[in-house]
């Protein structure tokens, strides 16, 4: 699923980088990059590349992230790729 991108603008990700602690596995199990360390935290490299799925929120044990996964044209997206229909959203 690389170089699938999300709409601009519309992510909910949101990332308390005072509560991260810097142990890397959100970065390990985003799909698509959207995260990377700095400074020895988690930062968002390129927020409109997130398809909110949650697996970085499911990995937080410090809770700096979160996402209202599901939402909109994500579960669209990820809809149409399961079924191999193209995404409707209703948007």
């Amino acid at each position: 699923m690389q170089g699938l991108r999300y709409i601009d603008g519309v992510v909910t990700l949101e990332l308390d980088r005072d509560a991260c602690t810097g142990c890397r596995m959100c970065v390990a199990v985003c799909p698509h990059a959207v995260l990377e360390m700095a400074d020895d935290r988690a930062r968002i490299a390129d927020r409109d590349a997130c398809i909110e799925c949650g697996a970085c929120v499911r990995n937080c044990a410090a809770g700096a992230l979160s996402v209202d996964p599901g939402v909109g044209c994500a579960a669209a997206v990820i809809q149409g790729w399961l079924t191999g229909t193209e995404p409707t959203c209703g948007c």
